[in-house]
């Protein structure tokens, strides 16, 4: 199967697209809104498909839209993409993620969709990353007319399992996506939109917008502000069917399987090697046939068509096999597998005692021993992106560099192939000389020419091996019992090769540092790794086969200035200083069919100098700009974050400009507390 997007044109309905509509809130407000829907809707009602996030609709998800949405309307749909209240062409000053005022907006638009002539009064939603979230979130609420939702990489618990915190430790992309946010509202709605009030609005959205930053360091704890939004408080408010999906090259594969263990309503869980992308063009391959698997779903669930969706699994995942370990993959190599449902009985146990240098077989007796660690500062540089969005080059090096910082446990030489899926679980008799400190585990496939490739990774701030609502300090000099799981994986690993298992004391710049350093000591006792072992099953083979990736025409676009895309490792020997420089610069593209020109370019530099764990430093730049004919706006957002034992530091800033001449300069300089961090 080929993993190149084939274009189709020859749908079921003819399709007519309104380039913008004013969708009316409760409180006067209007919601702008992209449509797709059949020729002859408004005498023969089709159900409404709602996506509705905050990337601006009108210009940088136009490509992606324009495969998508069509291809479904001409399938018998009305598909609707709606600017959140402060994004793109829509009114008001976006402050934060998943508010409630836009929760109270999104259930409002599904109201709206059911009174339009066109609409059958069925409504679905699917959306990816923030979609995918908020498509949960306002599922709680229960609309009446929402039947079915398809939420893509995203979460149920916004504290524990999101792009903030990762089993307590303050994620380096949480500054990172921060700063994507801040580039979005500094920019202004497309005048040919909105008219003359496109700069009054702008000015809004430069005064109002704020530091999102901010607001998050000053919740470092699973508290008040996290739970809001996380399903996982309430799983049964959640009524309507959902399908789940992500990527193993994704920051959200976890989510699928809490939501096929926890929900009490129709579901399905899919999982390829996929980054953060829709299926249909996602990498690394194999690409699927996506947009027909969205068409079953909403022809079961909103058309009540005999489709045979749900007589087939409730979980398909794709079993990676074993690769040499590289930044990039164009294409995972492995075979679909699938579950009735999850927990499977498929899937038992395997536990696998520690011993100096070892995981020792299952039925082996560990030793009474204890090895210590205090890993260099650095170690990280290779560890690659909490959540992969071009899986490459931001994917996890080879592991041996990473390694030489670590302990290290290996299994022997497997006599026969093993496979894993699920969550690989690490139980640790663990004793700290730091009362704040922090370990991170990785799980590797070791090959015969010693090459190692990360399979699976997880993290844990030593503070909350309790609690992430109530932290407290480590003993100093106790041994503390302690379980941490790593992410789910589906993994095959060859006769041969070796299983490892390193941990370390810091995974700089993926988790921000502790304060100081740390000497964790491991005693071998009760400590013990625990995999999620699946034998192959005859019935894995039988299962239909994904179609091949489809869409729409995308949306008319030309390469102004090329893109650049590196991570790069950057050792200044003579300073001791070393830094790993992030370019994602997506470049200029003109928009043919709506006479805009975007410039979108970011770059990120993390740095630290010698063992000096306070001289951690994260710094962001985004330039991002529009123009069309004599009008043209641009936005510069810099942020840097640093911290000293007690406190964060945020230093920014943001310059606007209007045909080059800066009408806006604004500054932040903001000292936060540490909580156990």
């Amino acid at each position: 199967m080929t993993d190149e997007l084939q274009i189709r044109t020859d749908f079921p309905c003819k399709v007519r697209s309104v380039e913008n509509l004013w969708i009316p809130m409760r409180d006067g407000a209007r919601l702008a809104a992209r449509l797709w829907l059949p020729e002859d809707a408004a005498d023969d009602p089709v159900p409404a498909v709602l996506e509705y996030i905050p990337y601006r609709k009108r210009d940088f998800t136009r490509q992606r839209d324009s495969i998508m949405h069509p291809y479904v309307a001409g399938h018998g749909y009305a598909c609707i993409r709606v600017d959140l209240r402060g994004s793109g062409d829509s009114d008001g000053v976006l402050t934060d993620e998943y508010l409630q005022q836009e929760l109270d907006d999104g259930y409002d638009v599904i109201a709206w969709l059911t009174e339009q002539p066109w609409c059958s009064g069925k409504v679905g939603m699917i959306g990816i990353s923030w979609g995918g979230f908020n498509g949960l979130q306002i599922a709680a609420m229960r609309p009446p007319a929402l039947a079915g939702l398809i939420s893509l990489c995203s979460t149920d618990d916004r504290y524990a399992d999101d792009i903030h915190h990762m089993g307590g430790c303050l994620l380096g992309d949480n500054l990172s996506w921060a700063s994507v946010m801040l580039a979005y509202n500094s920019l202004p709605p497309d005048p040919e939109i909105v008219g003359e009030r496109w700069r009054e609005m702008w000015q809004a959205r430069l005064e109002g917008s704020g530091l999102w930053l901010e607001t998050w360091l000053r919740h470092q704890r699973r508290d008040s502000y996290w739970r809001h939004g996380s399903i996982a408080e309430d799983y049964s408010a959640v009524r309507c069917p959902v399908m789940a999906v992500s990527g193993w090259a994704d920051g959200y594969s976890n989510a699928v399987f809490r939501l096929l263990a926890n929900l009490d309503v129709p579901r399905k869980g899919l999982i390829g090697p996929w980054s953060h992308k829709y299926p249909h063009i996602a990498i690394p391959g194999p690409a699927i046939g996506f947009l027909q698997e969205s068409v079953r779903w909403w022809d079961h669930w909103l058309k009540g068509e005999a489709t045979g969706l749900m007589n087939e699994p409730m979980l398909r995942v794709w079993m990676q096999d074993s690769v040499p370990p590289t930044t990039r993959y164009a294409h995972r190599p492995g075979r679909w597998v699938a579950e009735p449902s999850w927990p499977s009985r498929n899937v038992v146990r395997q536990r696998l005692p520690l011993a100096p240098d070892q995981l020792l077989p299952e039925d082996a007796a560990p030793p009474e021993a204890a090895l210590s660690i205090c890993s260099p500062l650095t170690l990280g540089l290779f560890a690659g992106k909490w959540c992969s969005y071009a899986a490459g080059p931001d994917l996890a090096h080879d592991q041996r560099e990473e390694d030489g910082g670590a302990l290290v446990f290996d299994s022997a030489p497997l006599t026969e192939p093993l496979e894993i899926l699920g969550a690989p679980e690490l139980e640790l008799e663990i004793s700290s000389d730091r009362s704040i400190a922090m370990v991170a585990v990785r799980l590797s496939d070791v090959a015969p020419n010693d090459k190692a490739t990360r399979v699976t990774y997880g993290m844990l701030n030593l503070t909350h091996r309790n609690s992430g609502e109530h932290p407290e300090a480590m003993p100093v000099g106790q041994t503390q019992r302690i379980r941490m799981g790593m992410n789910y994986i589906a993994q095959s690993f060859p006769a041969g090769h070796r299983i490892r298992l390193s941990l370390s004391t810091s995974y700089w710049p993926l988790a921000w540092l502790p304060p100081e350093p740390t000497r964790l000591t491991v005693h071998m006792g009760q400590s013990a790794l625990s995999l999620p072992v699946r034998g192959p099953r005859a019935e894995d083979v039988a299962f239909r086969a994904f179609g091949p990736p489809e869409g729409a025409p995308p949306a008319p676009r030309r390469i102004v200035n090329e893109g650049h895309h590196n991570w790069l490792v950057h050792r200044d020997l003579a300073q001791d200083a070393s830094t790993l420089e992030v370019i994602n610069d997506n470049g200029v593209v003109y928009l043919e069919d709506i006479d805009l020109t975007v410039e979108n370019r970011a770059w990120e530099r993390y740095s630290t100098i010698a063992d000096d764990f306070l001289s951690a430093r994260g710094e962001t730049k985004h330039v991002r700009g529009l123009s069309r004919g004599d009008w043209s706006v641009r936005t510069v957002t810099r942020t840097v974050l640093t911290a000293s034992a007690t406190a964060f530091r945020i230093t920014a800033e943001l310059d606007a400009y209007e045909s080059g001449v800066r009408v806006r300069c604004q500054s932040w300089d903001i000292s936060i507390p540490r909580g156990f961090v």
